[in-house]
C-alpha cells in the first residue's frame, strides 16, 4: 500500500496517528472552564460574542464556574478512566477566550491545571487578537517542559465574514498569531468554519490554499451550524436564503476537494462539528465524528486522492 508524505497509508495526515506516534500512551483532552469572557463579548472590542456562538454545546457538565480547576480536571480525568485505565491527559481550557486576561491571572489557572500527576500538557483555546508576546514568551518556556497547544479560532480568511460574525479581528491578526506561535515552536491549531454565509466554493479552495501558505501545525474544520440562542439563529429564521446548509454527502466532497489542496504537513484534527440534538437547528445528519471520518476516508479511496495531491508550494 502507497506511503504518503506523512510516513502511512492513511489519505490525510490524520491526527489520532500523530498523536499515538508523540505519546508512549493515550491521552485525552479534559476540558476545563476557568471562567474567562471574550474581547467581543465584554465591550472591548464589541458585545454579544460572535454570532455563531453558544458555549453550551460542547462544554460537559462538569465545568461550573463554582468548581475550581482542579476539581474539573479531577472529573473530567474520572469520566474518561471509568473507560480507559491507563492514559494521561491535556487540560483543554476551551470555554470562550481562555487568555482573555492578564498574564498574572493566567498563569496560576494554567500552572494548577498542571499539578495533577496524569496531566502532561494544556490546549488552550483562544482568539489570535487575544495573545501578546509576553504570553507568548511565557507559554513558550512552559512547552519546554510540557506539551502546549494554542488553538485558534480564525473561523474565515475573509475581514468581510470575520465582521459579519461580529469577530472584532481581522486576518492580518490571525496570521501574526500563528507565525509568533511558530517562531516561538509552540504547537498552533487553526480552526475555520465552511459555509459560512455570502462565502461560496471559490473561497474554501482559495482559504485552503492561504493557510497553506502560513506555519499551522493542526487544523480543526467545522460546518457551519445554526444553534439556538445565537445571532445566527435569529439570522436564518428572518432571512434562510441567506444560507446554504451543506448535505452531508456536499460536504464530504467539499472536505475531500479542500485536503487535495491542503499542505501535507498540515495535521487534521477533525472535519465536522458536533452539538448537542436539543440545541442544533440545522443541518442534521444524524452522524457521528468516527461515521463521517470513515465516509470521508471512503470517498479519498473512491477517488484515488490524498491530502496535498494538488497543494502548490
Amino acid at each position: 500500500m502507497q506511503k504518503f508524505d506523512w510516513g502511512h497509508t492513511k489519505r490525510y495526515n490524520d491526527f489520532p496517528t500523530y498523536f499515538r506516534n508523540l505519546f508512549s500512551e493515550r491521552v485525552q483532552k479534559v476540558s476545563v472552564d476557568a471562567g474567562f469572557t471574550c474581547p467581543n463579548r465584554d465591550g472591548t472590542k464589541g458585545r454579544g460574542g460572535c454570532t455563531y456562538c453558544n458555549n453550551k454545546t460542547f462544554k460537559p457538565t462538569y465545568c461550573n464556574l463554582e468548581n475550581s480547576v482542579s476539581y474539573q480536571v479531577q472529573q473530567g480525568i474520572r469520566f474518561f478512566e471509568k473507560k480507559y485505565k491507563s492514559m494521561r491527559f491535556l487540560a483543554y481550557f476551551q470555554a470562550y477566550t481562555s487568555t482573555w486576561a492578564p498574564l498574572e491571572n493566567l498563569i496560576p489557572l494554567y500552572e494548577e491545571a498542571l499539578q495533577h500527576p496524569k496531566i502532561i500538557g494544556l490546549v488552550i483555546s483562544t482568539r489570535p487578537d487575544a495573545v501578546d508576546e509576553e504570553l507568548l514568551d511565557y507559554l513558550a518556556d512552559l512547552s519546554k517542559k510540557v506539551y502546549v497547544m494554542v488553538e485558534f479560532g480564525l473561523e474565515s480568511h475573509l475581514d468581510k465574514s470575520l465582521e459579519k460574525m461580529n469577530r472584532g479581528h481581522t486576518f492580518s491578526e490571525s496570521v501574526w498569531a500563528l507565525e509568533q506561535t511558530a517562531k516561538r515552536k509552540i504547537n498552533n491549531c487553526a480552526h475555520l468554519i465552511l459555509g459560512l454565509p455570502g462565502e461560496n466554493r471559490s473561497d474554501w479552495m482559495e482559504q485552503a490554499r492561504v493557510i497553506s501558505q502560513l506555519p499551522v501545525n493542526n487544523l480543526k474544520l467545522h460546518q457551519l451550524q445554526i444553534h439556538k440562542g445565537t445571532a445566527l439563529e435569529k439570522h436564518f429564521r428572518k432571512n434562510p436564503d441567506d444560507f446554504h446548509l451543506f448535505s452531508a454527502e456536499e460536504y464530504i466532497d467539499l472536505v475531500v476537494d479542500y485536503l487535495e489542496l491542503l499542505n501535507p504537513k498540515i495535521i487534521v484534527e477533525r472535519f465536522i462539528s458536533q452539538a448537542p440534538p436539543e440545541m442544533l437547528i440545522a443541518p442534521k445528519w444524524g452522524l457521528k465524528n468516527f461515521e463521517f471520518v470513515a465516509k470521508v476516508e471512503k470517498r479519498l479511496a473512491e477517488r484515488d486522492t490524498w491530502q496535498g495531491r494538488n497543494f502548490n508550494v
